[in-house]
């Protein structure tokens, strides 16, 4: 379904939330992926433990 409004493309809207769901999800995996690759938590790789 394209969007063809001219409503501006901030705030709680679906095209936000999309986005904002998929780079958390991205950002998750990538997360996961460096913890599995260093054997450390993202804790422990930003000096906090």
């Amino acid at each position: 379904m394209s969007d063809t409004t001219t409503e501006p493309k901030f705030g709680f809207n679906n095209f936000a939330e999309t986005w904002n769901g998929r780079l958390a999800m991205l950002g998750f995996v990538i997360g996961l992926a460096t913890e599995l690759l260093t054997g450390q938590g993202i804790l422990s790789q930003i000096g906090l433990m």
